[in-house]
Parts: C-alpha cells; sequence; structure tokens
C-alpha cells in the first residue's frame, strides 16, 4: 500500500486569477484548448517603434516645453501625428528625429493667424482650440445622445494608436455598443453630411499620393497662406534726406524712405555738433544720436565715418555721466579698433581702464592687462590710467588725487564718479594714522579738493561735523574721535560702485 503524505499537492500558480481546484486543473488544457479557437483574439499593447517613443518623449521634456502650449493641446496634436502615419502606412518610414514638434507646429499655426491679422480660434470643450480637437470628437448637434458615440460616427472602427499604450483605456475592450445603422447608408439625406467633406479629403490625399504628389501633412495646412514680408538679403541702401529723425526701436524690416545714406548721416554729424555747442540740450542729441547709429548700423556701414561718430557720442555721454550709453558706445568701438578702421583707440583704451576701476571689475581689468602691448602702454593716457590702477592696489590714496588732479582728455569725468569713494577710504587712513588731530587744510590737500569749504563739506555731508573744531590757528579735524567712524559709509561706497558720493 502506498505511502500517505503528510500535504497535498498543489498546482503552481501561472497567472493572477483565482487557483485552480484539483479537478479544474485537469480540465483546465481542454478547456483552454477547445476556447483558443473560438475567444476573439485580445488587442494587447501595441510595440511602438523606438524613433515614435522618442519623439513623444522630447515633445513632453520640460526643455522643449514653450510657455502658451498645455500638454492637453501637445497631446491632441501628437495623436493626430501618430495616427495619420498609421493610415498612411508611413510609420516606419518617417524620419520622427527631424519631424518638428507639436508644440512648434501649434506655434507656427498661431503665428501664421496672428500675422494674417485674423482672431484666434474659439476655444471648445475642455479648453482646446478648435483648429487642434479631432472633429470625429466634436458633437453634431447640442441634442445629440450618448448613444450616438460610437465607432460608426464617422471613423473606421479601427481601435487609435494611443488607447493602445494607454492603461486607463483598458475597460473599452470590455464595452459592447448596440449595432448601428451607418449615418450615410442609403445617401446623403439620411445621413450626416460631415463624413463626406472628410471622406473627399480623404480621397483626394491618396490619389496625391498615387501620382507621386507628396501629400500635404494635416498639421502644416493652413487656411491662412504665409503673408509674412520677406527680409532683403543684402544691406539697406537709405533714401531718407532729412538731418534729424527721432529714434524708434525697429520693429520689423528697414523701410529704405526712412533710413539716410551716408552723405546725409555725415552732414548729420557735423549738424548735430553744432547743435550741441549751441543748445546744451542732451536729451535732444542723445535721441539723435541712437537715430544716427540705427541708420549706420542697417546700413552696415563700418569706416572712418562710424567710428567717429561712436566716438563723438561716447564723449558726449562721459561729461553728461550718461554711463549706460557711453558703455554701449565703447562696445561696439571696440569691435570698430580690431578692425583697423582709424579713430582713437589708446584713448577709448584708457577710459575703458579707469571704467572698470570704477565697476571694481578685476576679471575684465586682468583681461585689458593682458593684451596690452609695449606700444600701448607707452602712451600717456594709458600711462596715466595704469598709474591709478597701481596707486588703488597699493592704497596711495596722495598718489592716486595726485594722478586724479591730473587726468589727460576726458578721463576726469570717469574718475570722478569714483573719486568720493576713495577720498572716503583715504579719510579713514587719515583718522587712524594721525592722532590727536590734523589741519583741516592737510585734509583738503590729501583728499584732492580745491578748498577748505569742500573738505568741510564733505565730511559734514557723511556726518563728521562733530569732528571739526575751530581754534586759534584754523579749523582742525579731531582724528583721534573720528577714528573708524567713516567705515561704514565706505563700505556703503564700495558695495555700490555706481554712487557718486561727495561730488
Amino acid at each position: 500500500m502506498p505511502s500517505s503524505t503528510a500535504f497535498t499537492t498543489v498546482t503552481a500558480r501561472r497567472a493572477f486569477g483565482r487557483p485552480l481546484t484539483a479537478e479544474a486543473a485537469v480540465s483546465a488544457p481542454a478547456a483552454t484548448s477547445a476556447s483558443s479557437s473560438s475567444a476573439p483574439p485580445d488587442r494587447g499593447r501595441r510595440d511602438w517603434p523606438a524613433p515614435v517613443r522618442s519623439y513623444v518623449q522630447r515633445s513632453f521634456a520640460e526643455e522643449n516645453s514653450i510657455p502658451g502650449i498645455k500638454h492637453q493641446e501637445m497631446e491632441v496634436k501628437i495623436k493626430q501625428i501618430i495616427s495619420h502615419s498609421v493610415e498612411a502606412g508611413t510609420l516606419a518610414v518617417t524620419d520622427w528625429d527631424k519631424l518638428p514638434l507639436p508644440q512648434m507646429m501649434i506655434q507656427e499655426e498661431r503665428a501664421r493667424l496672428q500675422d494674417a491679422g485674423l482672431p484666434s480660434p474659439p476655444s471648445q470643450r475642455n479648453g482646446y482650440p478648435k483648429s487642434i480637437v479631432p472633429e470625429t470628437n466634436q458633437p453634431k448637434s447640442k441634442k445629440r445622445k450618448s448613444s450616438d458615440l460610437g465607432p460608426a460616427d464617422g471613423t473606421d472602427g479601427r481601435i487609435a494608436p494611443w488607447s493602445q499604450v494607454n492603461g486607463r483605456n483598458a475597460f473599452e475592450s470590455r464595452i459592447s455598443y448596440p449595432e448601428k445603422r451607418p449615418r450615410n447608408e442609403g445617401g446623403p439625406d439620411n445621413g450626416s453630411s460631415k463624413s463626406f467633406p472628410i471622406l473627399d479629403g480623404r480621397k483626394k490625399r491618396f490619389e496625391h499620393t498615387a501620382h507621386g504628389i507628396s501629400p500635404v501633412l494635416p498639421w502644416r495646412t493652413s487656411a491662412i497662406q504665409d503673408t509674412r514680408p520677406q527680409e532683403p538679403e543684402g544691406p539697406v541702401i537709405g533714401r531718407c534726406q532729412d538731418l534729424e529723425k527721432g529714434y524708434f526701436r525697429l520693429t520689423s524690416a528697414p523701410n529704405p524712405d526712412t533710413v539716410r545714406p551716408l552723405p546725409v548721416l555725415e552732414k548729420t554729424l557735423e549738424h548735430l555738433k553744432k547743435k550741441w555747442r549751441q543748445d546744451k540740450n542732451y536729451g535732444f542729441i542723445c535721441n539723435q544720436f541712437k537715430s544716427l547709429r540705427q541708420d549706420v548700423t542697417v546700413q552696415r556701414i563700418k569706416n572712418g565715418f562710424t567710428v567717429n561718430a561712436y566716438e563723438i557720442h561716447a564723449r558726449i555721454a562721459l561729461e553728461q555721466g550718461d554711463l549706460s550709453e557711453y558703455n554701449q558706445c565703447q562696445t561696439q568701438l571696440r569691435a570698430l579698433y580690431a578692425q583697423k578702421l582709424g579713430g582713437h583707440p589708446t584713448e577709448f583704451l584708457a577710459y575703458r581702464i579707469l571704467y572698470l576701476l570704477h565697476t571694481s571689475n578685476r576679471t575684465d581689468m586682468n583681461d585689458v592687462l593682458a593684451d596690452l602691448t609695449p606700444t600701448d602702454k607707452q602712451d600717456p593716457a594709458v600711462k596715466h590710467a595704469l598709474d591709478t590702477r597701481s596707486a588703488l592696489a597699493l592704497g596711495n590714496y596722495h598718489k592716486f588725487f595726485q594722478l586724479y588732479l591730473n587726468t589727460p582728455h576726458m578721463g576726469a569725468y570717469l574718475m570722478d564718479m569714483f573719486a568720493g569713494r576713495e577720498r572716503l577710504a583715504a579719510l579713514s587712513a587719515i583718522c587712524r594714522a594721525y592722532k590727536p588731530d590734523v589741519k583741516l587744510r592737510f585734509a583738503t590737500e590729501e583728499l584732492g579738493f580745491e578748498s577748505d569749504d569742500e573738505s568741510a563739506r564733505f565730511i559734514c555731508d557723511h556726518g563728521g561735523q562733530h569732528f571739526l573744531e575751530e581754534r586759534d590757528e584754523g579749523v582742525r579735524l579731531m582724528t583721534a574721535k573720528a577714528s573708524n567712524f567713516f567705515e561704514p559709509a565706505l563700505k556703503a561706497a564700495s558695495a555700490r560702485p555706481g554712487s557718486k558720493l561727495g561730488i
């Protein structure tokens, strides 16, 4: 007699369904084979090509997002693109790496509508624009019943490719719809007329393909033709003869009728020089010079006249303390000087060194010093700027203010912008080094002031009036009491290099 075991044999589970009993396990193979021949094939998940999956991933990548375009719009556009490729049989031959992303296509459609002066399409359900909502999903009338939303509604009954991979639609395969007669059966009077334009368009598309004509993809089509003007390839040649013309920022291709040619620009420059000497109206002159520079730029004029115009505008901006316009001119002059078009490169090289001292830009200063040639260092203006940099680096305020009082060209306007900061540093050093007091005249000479009144006003402006005492031999500065009093003002001035302290 066979020995009984202490356990019951159980068939191993091979699925997530309920475990089979011993009797069911015996009959399971036969039932499975019998049902396999009659059961319809399961739809399953479609294995999309790797380029298609990569295209979808790139479409929703954060770095490729465009403000104003929602994810819902992109999803609809991607569905439209993929379904068209599936229907046309071009899914495997399409170059998905070079195909524009859906957000770019949507942006292009919006730009065409805007350039044509037409309003954007009204919003449809779920916030989708009308141009990107699939035609088959739109209701035909307000009284349409829910039973009409079936595969016979203008489609061929095939499963859309995106619903095969979306897990949220897995239960759709279990829903059965009642058999309905096609709407277009029996002629156009018995069904919806919407399906006929769709079928007609599809027919024409395949006719073009049969005759060797590449069909226009639906995401490229638009009822609006591109009416944007083409920009000219070459430089603009101006025809305007006005000497004075206001500056307006360009928002489209320049119009030759509003651009002055070079001969007129040369007369304009002489006219502006006279106006500046007579009226000293900087607002008007700056506007006219910006207009002149714009005309030079759109005509691509790069010669000695261009250099001269930028240099004159930069000097006027320096005189008025307009560092913004000066810096724009200085940047253009550096590029023009590199082309050896003349001008005064060493003068503006010295200005650049002083400007970097004002902004405390050590990185650019090191680049400028590395590019200096022996010839540049022999120029008086450049040598003066280098000596100024050396005096500041060493903390030699005595030498700095001697150089300040003997600045060549227009460098004094730049040194004025950081002289107040250096005066505070020198005054702090004097209060720490000289005890118990010094003559006000001594401070006047060391700080580069022209009179004792200017020196006293500078000290009072920074809260040091109670450190000044008037005695028989004159006004004295009580350095022992002041000590580190001016240190906070110095830190504040160093933190904002654009300030003009004591000027």
